[in-house]
């Protein structure tokens, strides 16, 4: 679910650029000049760009950095992915917004391996203190 204050920054944005795809059409229509025509499709282009990084960064990029900081807190520093993790932590600043998907997707499955791993030493404890 996207934040409220994002969602509606998007919708303004669109809705800014569905009014300038209606002036194109009428742009169209009044036989414009080639040049202007181009001008107003690189505009509406732009805006549509600006929206997406928009999204990217607001959505994509700090749910990343919001899954490092979860898993580098449930890795003590030698689980199995603690090299990943790292990795990933030291990659974040350059990645890509290609990227930033992929990177979650993995962050996620290893928060999935955490999670088991944690819990099954968590239970173990449990045991061996029922039978100290």
């Amino acid at each position: 679910m996207l934040p409220k204050d994002l969602t509606r920054d998007l919708k303004s944005r669109l809705n800014m650029l569905a009014g300038q795809l209606h002036g194109l059409v009428r742009m169209l229509d009044a036989d414009a000049e080639p040049e202007q025509v181009l001008r107003q499709f690189k505009a509406v282009g732009s805006g549509l760009s600006s929206a997406e990084h928009l999204l990217l960064d607001e959505v994509f990029r700090k749910g990343l950095a919001l899954q490092i900081v979860d898993v580098v807190g449930a890795c003590p520093g030698d689980c199995q992915d603690a090299e990943r993790i790292e990795q990933l932590r030291r990659q974040f600043p350059t990645l890509t917004e290609n990227e930033l998907t992929q990177k979650m997707r993995e962050l996620r499955e290893i928060g999935g391996r955490l999670e088991q791993h944690n819990a099954r030493v968590e239970a173990e404890e449990k045991e061996k203190n029922k039978l100290d």
